[in-house]
């Protein structure tokens, strides 16, 4: 073979090795916690994952980005005295929201529960204990915690659970997305936090607002703790904000249709 055929062929055998890297590391999510990183205001944040990348496992961390609508999610791992203000709040304003919820939650609060899904609130597994669902490889022992939840949930609503699952702390591994979706659930993670569960660290309204309200971008899944005294407070601001800034509010459910709102 001559030097210069040896020179193109050894050209192309690196070209179709990076390339062969390339989808292969474009095709792996890492196991870890779920982080956000912003690069300009208004604009969806990235992710650690993809959005075509959480899609084949049924999983979304952002909506519609071509509609000013945000998705509105709560999670709960105890209740604080704040839920009823924000349900209070969510019905003035006619916003849906999702509820993501654990074992000790539905079994302390079962009419705060009813009440969300009597509202038009979706009711989601955030797991029967609140594991680090990263370190659980067992198809079973994942699908105990998060039926033990649904069996909780339909004995105390008489109905069953909707199948939308966030994982307690963020924390996946990409086994855990595939088990989910072998279960049936959908996956949500979120676009837009801040560090709001801390009790004995509460923020200001002024830092809240100036946390979220730069960084609101369309599609939003915005993800709030509803322990927090501090949102029960803003969050009629906070909503009468996003709607005067164009915003509109739609139901997760739709952030799984062909065609979202």
């Amino acid at each position: 073979m001559r030097k210069r055929d040896l020179i193109i062929l050894i050209g192309a055998l690196c070209a179709a090795l990076g390339f062969g890297l390339h989808l292969m590391l474009n095709s792996v999510i890492s196991t870890g916690s779920w982080g956000l990183s912003f690069r300009t205001e208004g604009i969806a944040p990235n992710g650690p994952a993809t959005v075509e990348q959480l899609e084949k496992y049924d999983a979304v961390y952002l909506g519609n980005t071509e509609e000013k609508v945000i998705y509105l999610t709560f999670d709960a791992g105890y209740e604080n005295g704040c839920t009823t203000k924000i349900l209070d709040v969510l019905k003035a304003h006619q916003v849906p929201a999702a509820f993501f919820l654990v074992g000790n939650y539905i079994e302390q609060n079962a009419d705060l529960v009813r009440r969300m899904v009597s509202e038009g609130h979706i009711v989601g597994n955030h797991t029967m204990h609140h594991y680090d669902m990263s370190k659980i490889a067992d198809q079973n022992a994942f699908q105990k915690e998060l039926s033990s939840l649904e069996e909780l949930y339909e004995d105390t609503i008489g109905s069953p659970m909707e199948k939308y699952y966030r994982p307690p702390q963020g924390t996946y591994s990409e086994t855990n997305l595939q088990m989910a979706k072998a279960l049936g659930y959908k996956t949500v993670f979120w676009s837009l936090a801040y560090v709001d569960w801390d009790q004995k660290k509460q923020p200001t309204a002024d830092y809240a607002f100036s946390k979220l309200l730069p960084r609101t971008h369309n599609g939003a899944v915005v993800l709030l703790h509803s322990t927090s005294t501090t949102n029960a407070e803003i969050l009629d601001e906070l909503l009468t904000k996003w709607e005067e800034q164009g915003f509109r509010f739609a139901s997760i459910d739709t952030l799984f249709s062909s065609s979202q709102p």
